[in-house]
């Protein structure tokens, strides 16, 4: 199957070969004959008609001698390479001038003046009296209106079958030519398009195996090198994606074992009486905790599976965004209280109306305000500030916390992504909250960017259109 169709190619000019080999052995040499043989027989017409015309009437006039006639006819016989028989009106041979190993007879039997009809010349042996075929034209001699004989010049087939056979060496010599250069551009298909589509196959082939590392060794520059790269490109963000994919179910699996596992354990102790009833609130607030955590990994999962699946639809309508700060910012005043952080809003005179989902918007300054307390130490601020700059609006939200490493702040918008310190410092989060902020932003159009020093505090900045 790998060679097959190499085998097609090698077959297909096999049979191309043969084809012009048999049809210039057939049908071109019979072309070249019939020409040659129309174009002889009108030569000796003509050749007849002007001896029957110009030279033989004088015979019947006694102006000209019958050795003058044999002597012009024998001198055309020379020039002709052909016999010439003058015959009279009843076919009785008056005389004649023969090529070598031919001779004439006495009278032409069954002499039949009509009997090349309306064309210049008939073949054969005529009258069976030649050992080989020949072509033979006649031509009338008339004498005062009367036809008084007639004169016949036979030219042997074979005089223009060896001219035909000269002629046609060159045609084959052409055809080698051909077969030559075709041979040529076989090899040309084979090495600029066979091999590189057996590469691109065997490639398909791999990628069907798993074998996503396997790359495609074409760099021609050419469609096939473009569609070399494409799938060698394909390939790529194909083992990207399996890789990530393989990521998302580790992180996955291991965010949803932990509280489960927990739960479970606890669960399981209550049931059977390790942990006494007086301890049950304790415990069963641990487990309240980790179903919330569970719940909350669950929609942000959903989430972002909008984003994937390309199914989110922006309900956007015109708003105040400073209006929205407000209200998120006052829903963690429960949070903050235990921690004594302050949020600080620097706002715009008057509103700031903007163009976008209100309920998107407000989940992305959910997890930012929540991100920005969760890693601000007791005792600190977050601002969130609010600037105006042509046609879009600025949210700024600052924290004064741990910051982020520079060498990490590439990766906080990965999915599932928490730095060291995150880990260290709550459980809870799911290392999902930024990458459905810039999902979100991105649905918008817009940009959102992050300053960040470690141990000074992280900003994060993005943009809405203002109305």
């Amino acid at each position: 199957m790998k060679s097959m169709l190499h085998l097609k190619f090698i077959v297909l000019y096999i049979i191309f070969g043969f084809l012009c080999l048999f049809t210039t052995a057939t049908l071109t040499t019979q072309l070249m004959e019939n020409r040659l043989m129309e174009d002889t027989s009108r030569i000796l017409y003509r050749e007849a008609t002007l001896i029957a015309s110009d030279y033989l009437p004088s015979y019947f006039t006694d102006d000209s001698s019958l050795y003058a006639v044999q002597a012009q006819l024998a001198a055309m016989r020379l020039y002709l390479d052909a016999s010439l028989w003058f015959v009279d009106s009843t076919g009785t041979m008056i005389t004649s001038s023969n090529i070598e190993n031919t001779s004439a007879p006495e009278v032409i039997q069954e002499f039949n003046p009509a009997e090349i009809g309306g064309s210049q010349y008939i073949s054969g042996t005529y009258h069976g009296y030649f050992d080989e075929d020949v072509i033979t034209v006649m031509a009338p001699v008339t004498q005062g209106f009367y036809t008084k004989g007639y004169l016949l010049i036979h030219s042997p087939v074979s005089g223009v079958e060896q001219r035909c056979s000269s002629l046609i060496q060159p045609v084959y010599i052409s055809l080698g030519v051909i077969f030559l250069l075709s041979f040529i551009f076989l090899l040309g298909v084979h090495f600029i398009v066979y091999r590189p589509v057996k590469k691109i196959s065997e490639a398909a082939r791999q990628y069907a195996l798993g074998n996503l590392d396997y790359e495609i060794p074409v760099a021609t520059h050419d469609e096939v090198g473009y569609l070399s790269a494409s799938l060698n490109y394909m390939a790529a963000q194909l083992k990207d994606m399996d890789d990530y994919q393989k990521k998302i179910v580790a992180n996955v699996s291991h965010d949803f074992r932990s509280p489960l596992t927990s739960m479970k354990g606890y669960v399981e102790a209550m049931a059977d009486g390790t942990i006494p009833p007086e301890k049950y609130g304790k415990y069963l607030n641990i487990i309240l905790f980790e179903t919330e955590r569970l719940t909350d990994l669950t929609r942000d999962l959903l989430t972002l599976n909008e984003f994937d699946t390309k199914e989110l639809l922006l309900s956007k309508e015109k708003f105040d965004i400073q209006k929205v700060i407000k209200s998120t910012a006052e829903s963690f005043e429960a949070v903050c209280t235990p921690k004594h952080i302050s949020i600080e809003l620097l706002l715009m005179p008057g509103t700031v109306r903007v163009y976008a989902d209100r309920r998107k918007i407000q989940q992305v300054l959910y997890n930012l305000i929540d991100n920005a307390i969760k890693f601000s130490e007791n005792g600190s601020s977050v601002t969130i500030e609010v600037t105006v700059k042509s046609d879009k609006a600025f949210i700024s939200v600052k924290d004064h916390g741990i910051g982020i490493p520079r060498k990490e702040q590439n990766k906080i918008w990965e999915r599932f992504y928490k730095s060291d310190l995150s880990r260290g410092k709550d459980k809870k989060g799911t290392g999902l909250g930024l990458s459905i902020v810039k999902e979100v932003i991105q649905a918008h159009n817009e940009h959102i960017n992050v300053i960040s020093t470690e141990g000074v505090g992280t900003e994060f900045i993005f943009s809405l259109s203002r109305t």
